[in-house]
């Protein structure tokens, strides 16, 4: 790609594309570098902390670039299977390479050779080299720290071998070769390289309780930087070859994945960014940098498929610990922060503009006080995937497991916000009772591992049969039948009365209403129905043929029905989750299609966004997406084995 010299403007720092940014990470926290060279996005000390550089939301909230002047043509890719990721700068006179990562630390302990957790002993520093490797470049340097979302102009000062910015609760030495200019608005440079010269950057925080950082010497950074090589094509090398379609991407994915898990508790987040747009303009603008139940089972059946096991027992172990405190009468919380915090509430930044001036820029989200019933599923279905390394569960856990049981036969009738987070009036959501169904069922079939005691008696929604119209009085909690598999099989039948709608031919939405809802697609993917079921089938089509979009993708319901004003775009998991069921309804080679449509929202790198605008082909919503690279893997498993079948 060409880039024309273009100044450090607001213009031109707020419409980088979504798609532009590559993806670097410590497993504490995430970085996203544009193809230029800018790191527009960065939050220590957590993926959920304050940003550092927010360049992405504002174009004065701060970014690091290092460019050459004047134009230039840009090549990029990572290094092997790793997150280091290398962008080859072209210009008139000469060709630059720049490499950018996040210290990860050894990989392995200096003394007894034992193996060490990936990331465990990250420095909290980023890397930067430039080298010239032909003939000669000018070279743009600007360093613009914003700690506190923007709010904070560091002080800079002198430190042998570079500067110390001072300001808010993080201090930051750079390690800088070439001599810089300070003004209030940051430090800059330009300076030459030519052929052979090598140039090294780092930036390292630390608390103000904590000593302020040290400069590096060349030898420390070339050090570091090939641990971190290392240390991640080691963990890609540890994990089996995959042996499905598009390989590459699904290798790719994994290793997203495992850059947003936090390395201290194995929560995974599903994004490390906040409020990039669903739609432009439009206000659904959300924070994504913590880590959901929801996504519980289908990340853990994506890893494990993938040969991730102990990444998987990782994040279900955060989940269940996180939840720990639960009691069944009340709805399970259906999200934390990556250190188990339960209050994560939103407020809005009134002073950032928001990317393309999407406002308004949220921290936190108010969707962890929502009830959303089918948690309980996903969490179930996560130990019943599991289930061959959790035989020897403690008690504690034991009752958890036992008591999320208990609140899927209990609350199950209950109208909830869905798994869209809907933000308009609770509806009796189909997906959320399947999840209910797929809860109770796993319980079943797991009861010697998570029961302490025989059940005796469950309570849960009266009969719904009773009159054709639903309200909430007809779901109030009465004891009706004994046992988790009664409640199940009532579920199933309430289902199949109440959501398939004969005049669609489809399983709607909700139990009111003719809307569709494209989770429904996952039926057969949760054992509730084959795939050959005609109305699996029909579901399936209905589907594709009135929630996507003429570019392939699949919405995820229709606009107007979430309770929020505007439009957004296709959902990229929903378009995986369409491959996956026809897969699964033994449509082969229709599933690859549908698939490949989908891997072509992956940008040069690999990377994935939440959604797609229909009319554009733009990336939207938060970036890179966890959902979308779990349905990826997920999708590949299907379609892998329904081609061996």
């Amino acid at each position: 790609m060409d880039h024309r010299d273009a100044a450090e403007t607001g213009a031109h720092a707020a419409y980088r594309p979504i798609s532009d940014y590559a993806l670097i990470s410590d497993r504490r926290c995430a970085a996203l570098v544009s193809s230029e060279g800018s790191i527009d996005w960065f939050c220590r000390p957590r993926f959920d902390s304050p940003a550092v550089y927010g360049r992405l939301l504002d174009p004065d909230a701060g970014h690091w670039s290092i460019r050459p002047v004047g134009p230039f043509h840009h090549e990029r890719s990572y290094v092997g299977e790793t997150l280091v990721l290398r962008t080859v700068f072209t210009t008139d006179t000469g060709t630059a390479h720049l490499i950018d990562a996040m210290a990860i630390g050894p990989s392995y302990e200096a003394d007894t050779g034992v193996r060490l957790r990936l990331a465990s002993r990250a420095p909290r520093a980023t890397l930067r080299v430039l080298e010239c490797t032909a003939g000669e470049v000018d070279i743009e340097f600007v360093f613009r720290p914003r700690p506190e979302f923007g709010l904070v102009k560091p002080i800079f000062t002198n430190i042998p071998g570079g500067i110390l910015a001072t300001g808010g609760p993080v201090r930051f030495a750079l390690t800088c070769p070439v001599p810089l200019d300070f003004s209030e608005d940051g430090a800059t440079a330009r300076f030459t390289l030519r052929a052979g010269d090598k140039h090294r950057f780092v930036t390292q925080s630390a608390g103000l309780a904590e000593p302020p950082p040290a400069t590096w010497t060349h030898e420390a950074v070339d050090a570091q930087l090939e641990e971190t090589i290392q240390g991640w094509q080691h963990w890609s090398d540890a994990h089996p070859t995959w042996d499905g379609p598009l390989p590459h991407l699904v290798r790719r994915s994994l290793l997203v994945l495992e850059a947003l898990r936090y390395q201290p508790t194995g929560a995974i987040i599903a994004a490390p960014t906040t409020s990039l747009p669903e739609a432009v303009g439009s206000g659904r603008n959300w924070d994504y940098r913590y880590a959901w139940i929801r996504d519980a089972s289908f990340t853990i059946q994506a890893l494990a498929a993938a040969g991730s096991t102990d990444e998987a027992i990782e994040f279900f172990e955060f989940i269940t610990r996180a939840a720990a405190h639960y009691h069944p009468e009340n709805p399970l919380q259906i999200m934390f922060g990556v250190g188990g915090e339960h209050d994560l509430s939103e407020r809005e930044l009134t002073h950032l503009s928001g990317w393309r001036g999407s406002r308004p820029v949220r921290i936190g989200n108010a969707a962890w006080q929502q009830p959303q019933l089918d948690v309980y599923g996903e969490l179930l279905d996560a130990a019943w995937q599991l289930r061959p390394h959790l035989a020897h569960l403690d008690p504690a856990a034991r009752r958890f497991l036992t008591g999320v049981a208990d609140a899927a036969a209990d609350q199950w009738g209950r109208p909830d916000q869905g798994i869209w987070e809907s933000r308009g009036d609770p509806r009796h959501y189909t997906y959320s009772k399947l999840m209910c169904w797929v809860a109770l069922d796993r319980a079943v079939k797991h009861a010697e591992v998570i029961e302490i005691e025989q059940r005796e008696a469950m309570t849960f929604g009266r009969d719904i049969f009773k009159g054709e119209e639903l309200s909430p009085e007809d779901f109030e909690r009465v004891k009706l039948a004994p046992g988790w598999a009664a409640a199940r099989d009532r579920i199933r039948e309430a289902i199949e009365t109440h959501a398939w709608k004969p005049e669609l031919g489809a399983f709607g939405a909700a139990f009111d209403g003719d809307d569709l809802d494209a989770a429904v697609l996952l039926l057969p993917a949760v054992g509730f129905l084959p795939g050959n079921d005609p109305r699996v089938i029909s579901t399936v089509d209905v589907i594709a043929e009135r929630l996507r979009e003429p570019r392939g993708l699949v919405r995820r319901y229709a606009s107007g029905t979430d309770g929020l004003e505007g439009d957004e775009g296709a959902f990229v998991m929903c378009t995986f989750w369409l491959a996956q069921a026809l897969a699964l309804t033994g449509r082969v080679e229709r599933a690859r299609e549908v698939f490949e449509e989908a891997a072509a929202c992956a940008n040069d790198l690999g990377l994935m966004s939440e959604e797609v605008d229909t009319a554009t082909g733009e990336m939207l919503g938060n970036y890179p997406q966890a959902f979308s690279h779990i349905g990826l893997i997920n999708a590949a498993v299907a379609i892998r084995d329904a081609e061996r079948r």
